[in-house]
Order: C-alpha cells, then sequence, then structure tokens
C-alpha cells in the first residue's frame, strides 16, 4: 500500500474497504468514527479530490486508487445502439414534449410551456441537455415575420 502524506491513518482506512469490499462504494466506517468525525473525513477526502458523489451516496474517484497505489477499475461505457433505442417514460413531460415537437406543425415554447407547466428557460435547457446531448434528437427551428419561433424534430 501507498499511502499519500495527505491521507490520515482513518481516510486510508475508509479508502481501503470502500475498493476491497464494496466496489469503491463508501458505506463503511471505523466503530469509533461518528457523526462530526465522520463528517470531517468525507469532507477532507472530498476537497482533495479523493472521492465524488454517487448518487445519494460516496465513492473512491480514480484519484482515490492511485492515493492507495491500486489500479483504477476498468468502466465500460453503455452507449446506446441502433437496436436499443433510448428510453423515455410514457407518460412523462418529455414524453410529451417530444411527441408535440414530433407533429407536423411542431410547436412554440409559449405551447410547451402550458402544457407541461415548466418556464421557458426550462424548455430551451431541455431541448440542449436532455433532446439533443443525452437523446441524440436533431431539433430545428423556423421563425416566419410577425409569429413566434416554432421548433420541431427532424426525423
Amino acid at each position: 500500500m501507498t499511502t499519500n502524506s495527505k491521507i490520515t491513518d482513518t481516510q486510508c482506512q475508509v479508502l481501503e474497504h470502500a475498493v476491497q469490499q464494496n466496489n469503491g462504494s463508501i458505506s463503511w466506517f471505523p466503530e469509533t468514527l461518528k457523526g462530526g468525525a465522520r463528517n470531517k473525513v468525507i469532507e477532507a477526502l472530498f476537497n482533495r479530490a479523493l472521492i465524488t458523489r454517487d448518487g445519494d451516496g460516496w465513492c473512491v474517484a480514480a484519484e482515490g486508487y492511485d492515493a492507495l497505489g491500486v489500479p483504477r477499475p476498468e468502466f465500460k461505457a453503455v452507449k446506446p445502439t441502433e437496436t436499443e433505442p433510448q428510453r423515455t417514460r410514457a407518460n412523462s413531460k418529455q414524453a410529451q414534449v417530444i411527441e408535440m415537437l414530433k407533429r407536423p406543425d411542431g410547436a412554440t415554447i409559449a405551447q410547451i410551456c402550458e402544457a407541461t407547466g415548466w418556464q421557458s428557460h426550462t424548455v430551451r435547457g431541455t431541448f440542449a441537455g436532455a433532446f439533443k446531448k443525452k437523446l441524440g434528437l436533431d431539433i430545428t427551428s423556423t421563425k416566419d415575420a410577425g409569429s413566434e419561433r416554432i421548433y420541431r424534430i427532424v426525423a
């Protein structure tokens, strides 16, 4: 084991246990480490970028593996394939907006805001983030003189 001089024995124990027992998930602490002391250990590890958020919990970051002298695990990137389309919940607001954008006449930001209860910046952010980046949808917009901008999904 190679330890970094910035890591205390307790921090090292927490990292080692996570790597050896929990596939990098931090769920164990020494019995003597409670309350505020536990929070200080987590805070110190996080501030040194040795751990990272994992949903509601914490997991060992790549730098944490390096600090322990342990090889980093290899993660397989999961990418959707042609035979495996991206999934959305059928009755979600996201699915509702996608259906609106697939209509021949498309939809305006105002129409989407009215249908979903979202604010306009949320709609635009959803276009850029969830639809374009995550789902890979091609969204176009057109604006005729004197009318609102119309958004559509290009097939």
